[in-house]
């Protein structure tokens, strides 16, 4: 067991050099910080895993994100869109079963339609549930206007993953072009924060070119942009995208999944009040992956709500779990994943972040 690492981890704030360590630690360290995660997590938000019912709206995209299934280049991918029926079904079983919030992703795109039907999707879930069941959304760039819209129409959550925060770096996975500008994204952050949404945002891990001393930064960037809460997990190669030429050069998964397990546990104790998801991209690699990640840090879980009928065609990456799950089915398998990594599930709870409302008060 590494004195250094014990250290560390006794200091109230950690430097760059810190962080590094700490993602470099080897299997006996690793425990060591993932004990000391879990008793800054229990200590700072408790032990409630709060449920966030994820709709995957769409899979059209104005992107062409180098990584991502769902880009516009890729016209392999078998295009959709859930009906509002269909997203006003799925938001009645969360608000049924108590799932507290519901999540609506899509690829990023806007337009004035696009735009409305969003508008009216949101004052109709407010609206069927009387108000109770938590908005969150995640749908890429838009203007200041749409951002308030979608806000004072019930949204108070709002999920832009920055991705890689080194603007250098950037543009390894994206296209350089007016689409995909590197200050824009930030922009969008500034945005939502003036509006008034919990901002989240979060990061690829295990990237190719990638450093410790990049995924160091990264995590630097989500304390200095003071984010509320977080998505972040492993990068997983999709064959029906550019980056795929270069899956020769990755770490083998199983080595992203424990580096995803420690920027989780590392997230926590910088940041220790802020909401932190487990995402399906770590069960992608490890059966146990969303446990572990509670275990470490994470205390929000995305059950899918998405039609059967749609979800293989929502594939950012290779090997996407739970695909053929019905909402009944993953309740189940989330609620028994939940109680063996030792939470609890906080019904009907929006679990609005801590640090949000730290940050409000302030």
């Amino acid at each position: 067991m590494s004195k250094a690492i014990e250290n560390i981890l006794q200091q109230e704030v950690l430097s760059k050099k810190d962080i590094v360590r700490l993602l470099n630690s080897d299997e006996t360290e690793r425990k060591v910080l993932f004990a000391r995660a879990a008793e800054v997590k229990e200590a700072y938000v408790g032990k409630k895993v709060y449920y966030r019912g994820l709709v995957e709206f769409s899979n059209l995209c104005g992107k062409n994100c180098l990584y991502c299934g769902i880009r516009a280049g890729n016209k392999k991918a078998h295009r959709y869109e859930v009906t509002a029926d269909e997203v006003l079904e799925a938001a009645r079983y969360a608000w049924d079963n108590k799932f507290g919030s519901i999540v609506i992703q899509a690829g990023e795109r806007s337009g004035k339609d696009y735009v409305t039907r969003i508008e009216r999707l949101v004052k109709e879930i407010k609206q069927m549930s009387r108000g109770e069941l938590g908005i969150t959304l995640s749908l890429g760039e838009q203007t200041e206007e749409t951002y308030r819209r979608w806000f004072e129409a019930g949204a108070h959550r709002y999920l832009l993953r920055i991705e890689v925060s080194n603007p250098g770096m950037y543009y390894r996975y994206h296209p350089k072009d007016k689409t995909h500008d590197y200050q824009e994204r930030l922009n969008a952050l500034y945005l939502l924060r003036k509006v008034g949404y919990q901002v989240g945002s979060g990061v690829m891990i295990g990237l190719p070119f990638q450093t410790l001393d990049d995924l160091t930064d990264d995590l630097l960037f989500l304390q200095d942009h003071d984010i509320d809460m977080v998505g972040m997990g492993p990068y997983i190669e999709h064959e029906d995208t550019p980056m795929y030429q270069y899956r020769d050069q990755l770490i083998p998964k199983m080595e992203r999944f424990y580096l995803s397990l420690k920027m989780v546990a590392v997230l926590r104790i910088m940041m220790k009040d802020i909401n932190i998801a487990a995402t399906t991209a770590m069960q992608a690699i490890d059966p146990m992956g969303r446990e572990k990640s509670i275990k470490v840090g994470a205390n929000i879980i995305m059950p899918n709500l998405t039609p059967t009928r749609y979800r293989e065609d929502y594939l950012l990456y290779e090997d996407k779990p739970c695909t053929d799950e019905d909402a009944e089915e993953c309740k189940r398998c989330l609620e028994a994943r939940i109680h063996m990594a030792g939470g609890e599930i906080g019904y009907g709870e929006w679990g609005d972040s801590k640090h949000f409302a730290r940050r409000k008060k302030s």
